[in-house]
Formats: C-alpha cells, structure tokens, sequence
C-alpha cells in the first residue's frame, strides 16, 4: 500500500532527523566542556571561539549564550557580554545563575538602574534565592545605600538561611554598629558554614572583636528589662528582635566578671559555656535558635573547648593555638570528625531580625 510506503519513508525521516539533533546535540555537549575548561584556565579567547562555533548550531540555546556572555564577562568585554546577556533575562528558563551573571555584567557597565531592576525581577522569579539576595546587597553597598544592603542580606538569611554568603556580609555591615551581637552570632554561623577560606579568617577576627566590644561598652547592657516580654511575637517582627536581643543581653550581662581579666579563647569558653547554660533555663523554648542548638549539642559530647579553640584560636594567638592543639590532638581529632559529619544547619523557623542597621559609631 502507497500510504504504507510513505508512512515508511517518514519513519526513516525522522529517525534521521532525531539521529541527527542527538549527534548535534552530543557535539555541542563537548563543544561547552571544551569552551569551559578554556574558562578555567583563563583562555578566555578560546572559550569565546569555541562557544560561537556551538551557538551557530544551536541559536536557541541559552545555556552556551550564557557561556558566552560569561566568557565576555572575564575577557572584559563588557559591551559585548551586555548584548549577549541582556536578551536571556527575558527568557522562560532563565536560571539563577543567570540573573547573577547579568548582575555582575551590568554592574561593570556602571548600569545600577538597570542592574537594581534586574534583582528586583530576579527575586520575583526566585524568592528564596539567598544567591540574588546576596548580590543585590552588594550593589545596593556599592550605591551607598548601606541600609538597604543590610536589608536585603538579613533578607536573604530569612529566606534561605543554609546560603553563607548573606551571614558575611551582614557581619561586617554590624560590626561597625552600637550593638554588635548580631555580628557575633552572623559570623560564627558563617564560619560554620564556610570554613575554610579566605573570609573565614577575616570573620574570626569581625567576632572576636565584636566580642571585645560588646563588654567594652558597658551601656549596651543598659536597656535591658528585669524580666523580658513574655511575648515572643511574629517570626521577623520588631517584638521579635526586641525579645530575642533583650534575652540575649540579660543572659550575657551575668557573665561580665568572667572576662574580667580580658577577652581570649579560654574566658570566651566560660562565658559561652555559662551562657548556654542560662539561656536554656529560661530561654530556649522561647526563642529556639540553631546556631545555639549547636554549640549545646558541642558542650554535651566534650567537644565544646575544642570548637571555641578552632573558633578563636587562629586569630587570637597563633602559636598558642597550634600548641593546644598538639597537646589535646585527640580532643581536637574528635571534634574534626564530629564537625564533619554534624555540621549546623539552619532552620528557617527561627528568625528574629528586622535588619535595622544600628547607628555607626
């Protein structure tokens, strides 16, 4: 039969023509390994050569003209990386990872208005993107609006709190305010979260200054009630914060005269042992937080003068530090172990922070 005939040869047609975009589509798969190890390896000429050769295969792909407006991105080529980048935004599938790199690109550009309606429509897509958030902070700082980077960091905390990038930059942001704790408990989260890099060492020094300011200023204790509100409030409201913080204060305002004698590794692990010791007696069903949860779990299994030594520690006292740990390498060998199969993690119940920026000193 003729239609048998037929229905035959489009059979092979189109078993031709999916052979085919498989074959094209395998090619253009090796065509971007090959693009990005060029990437990696900061042949950006390459990558860029590479990366047209695919897209002439496949115009509509958006992966490899992001490749691309990447790629132009690194050369420098901000105009081309623009034209490149600025038509993806508009796309279904466009991804997180795109909405930051056209950030990056539009900032180098000098386009803030355009880089600042990109996040808002970033974070519209993606609400609970702790990356965009964190970006968006970054470019608000650079525009000189301190307040709301602070915001948009907190923000970013609040709605994805296992992403450590917002607890940095919100470290940094208080430690130049009248109240540092939230410098204190942002950073050692952040530590806990990205442990080994080039910012840790910075914000072990954000928290043990911020440790230091705390008792050096004696009025930050000032304002803190008899007995705080019962009232524990919405999660992110105002009397939230108030009564987390003014809980927090009470608590520490007890433990003054163990650090009389200065602030270093062994009198912050008895005011921090003492503290958690107090906090769950009154506290702790009231405002569960996980970073504290932690550093509990730490204080039961014996672990909790080796984390405060890891902690402190390197910035503290250097060679003190590496003596400690050869003397108690058992000790310190437990908690390693322990801290890499328990690491913390971040419940996102329990949030009590407007990101207000207290005022600068």
């Amino acid at each position: 039969m003729e239609w048998q005939k037929a229905a035959k040869r489009w059979t092979l047609v189109l078993a031709g023509m999916l052979t085919f975009q498989w074959a094209t589509a395998q090619d253009n798969s090796e065509l971007q390994t090959t693009a990005r190890n060029f990437l990696r390896s900061g042949d950006y000429a390459n990558a860029i050569l590479v990366l047209n050769q695919a897209i002439q295969s496949a115009p509509d792909d958006i992966q490899l003209k992001q490749d691309l407006a990447f790629a132009y991105y690194l050369k420098g080529d901000y105009n081309r990386a623009y034209t490149v980048v600025s038509p993806l935004v508009d796309k279904k599938d466009a991804d997180i990872h795109l909405f930051q790199i056209a950030g990056n690109i539009y900032q180098a550009k000098q386009d803030w208005k355009g880089a600042e309606k990109l996040y808002v429509r970033g974070l519209k897509k993606f609400p609970k993107s702790g990356e965009l958030y964190n970006d968006y902070g970054d470019l608000l700082q650079n525009m000189k609006n301190f307040d709301g980077a602070l915001r948009q960091w907190v923000k970013g905390i609040e709605t994805d709190p296992n992403f450590p990038g917002n607890y940095y930059h919100a470290a940094r942001s208080y430690l130049w305010t009248k109240e540092p704790i939230w410098a204190i408990l942002y950073g050692e989260t952040f530590i806990n979260l990205e442990s080994f890099t080039t910012r840790t060492a910075e914000v072990r020094e954000i928290v043990l200054e911020c440790y230091k300011k705390l008792f050096d200023d004696p009025a930050i204790f000032n304002s803190v009630p008899v007995e705080t509100s019962e009232k524990k409030g919405k999660k992110g409201s105002k009397e939230a914060e108030t009564g987390f913080m003014d809980s927090f204060k009470s608590v520490m305002a007890k433990q003054v005269s163990v650090i009389a004698t200065g602030i270093e590794p062994e009198s912050l692990i008895m005011l921090r042992t003492r503290f958690l010791l107090d906090w769950y007696n009154f506290y702790g069903v009231r405002y569960p937080y996980a970073l504290f949860d932690f550093q509990r779990k730490l204080l039961k299994e014996g672990m909790f003068e080796a984390y405060n030594q890891w902690l402190f520690g390197p910035v503290s006292n250097q060679a003190e530090y590496k003596a400690w740990t050869n003397l108690h390498k058992a000790e310190y060998d437990s908690f390693s172990a322990f801290q890499r199969n328990h690491p913390l993690k971040l419940r996102n119940e329990e949030f009590y922070n407007t990101g207000r920026l207290a005022t600068i000193k």
